[in-house]
């Protein structure tokens, strides 16, 4: 099984920073890609940043800037660096992986999910 661990919210004033950490374990033959998506209550999911296996990747407009993701491939580990918060930040943010496990020799895509690290920004 798969599992995946986010860390890092908190509460922090308009400006300030915070960095959440995502690690991936189990029986993980590879990662396609790792990101992060927030939600925010009565709203829907919605991308945060992306990255891919081979370093590429994607931001949500709102957050370009402000917001870097990197990972560590050796340790199936994303981070997402988030500077200049503002309060329309405020949500939970999950972290997500797209997995290939290896089952009896046949390759499966799977979609794992993080349980949500709270993020909260005042004004």
């Amino acid at each position: 099984q798969v599992q995946l661990v986010d860390s890092g919210g908190g509460l922090v004033q308009a400006g300030g920073s915070l960095r959440l950490s995502c690690a991936a374990s189990g029986s993980i033959f590879g990662i396609n890609a790792m990101g992060w998506y927030r939600q925010a209550p009565g709203k829907q999911r919605e991308l945060v940043a992306t990255i891919t296996a081979t370093g590429s990747t994607n931001y949500a407009d709102s957050v370009k800037g402000r917001f870097t993701i990197s990972r560590d491939n050796a340790k199936n580990t994303v981070y997402l660096q988030m500077n200049g918060l503002k309060p329309e930040g405020t949500a939970v943010y999950y972290c997500n992986a797209e997995v290939t496990v290896v089952i009896g020799g046949v390759a499966r895509m799977l979609d794992y999910w993080g349980q949500g690290t709270q993020v909260t920004v005042s004004s």
